[in-house]
């Protein structure tokens, strides 16, 4: 008889003593979105999953041996349209090598529990197109939107007057 996904993963918040196990997740996570992550950053975030006052929480999945093979950050944000409150995953990673196993699931699972104990109404997260592996599971677990993601710079860029 095979082991399920909840008897070969725990998940459950970051602990202090982690940080290692969690910076080479973290940093497998930008390599994959192809986004640098310099040791300042790497820090700054870490100290915001573990400050109780910064709106950042964080997840991680461990294997039996209780080590760190997974992470999930989220933080909640307003939905005037709906007058609620929803959940914004903002990232997910899974070390390559465990993936497909179910370790994912279990983030997840832990994360829609976590939105219900919040009053949630949602949990929303983006994707590259690209990541087709990760969408076949988000496809199973969730509803794609229509909607479009942009990013705006906090400052104009130099164009012509016209």
């Amino acid at each position: 008889m095979s082991e399920t996904p909840a008897e070969r993963w725990s998940v459950g918040a970051p602990e202090a003593d982690e940080y290692e196990a969690w910076r080479e997740l973290f940093r497998g996570y930008c390599e994959f979105y192809q986004v640098p992550c310099p040791d300042e950053k790497a820090e700054l975030v870490w100290f915001w999953l573990l400050d109780p006052a910064h709106e950042l929480d964080g997840l991680l999945v461990r294997d039996a041996e209780a080590r760190p093979v997974g992470l999930a950050h989220y933080r909640p944000f307003s939905r005037p349209l709906h007058g609620a409150v929803g959940g914004f995953l903002d990232d997910l990673f899974v070390a390559p090598e465990l993936r497909g196993r179910g370790a994912v699931d279990l983030l997840l699972a832990r994360l829609r529990e976590v939105a219900a104990e919040r009053g949630w109404n949602t949990v929303r997260w983006i994707t590259a197109e690209t990541n087709y592996r990760a969408r076949a599971t988000y496809d199973r677990v969730a509803v794609r939107t229509p909607f479009l993601t942009y990013d705006m710079a906090p400052t104009a860029p130099d164009t012509p007057a016209r």
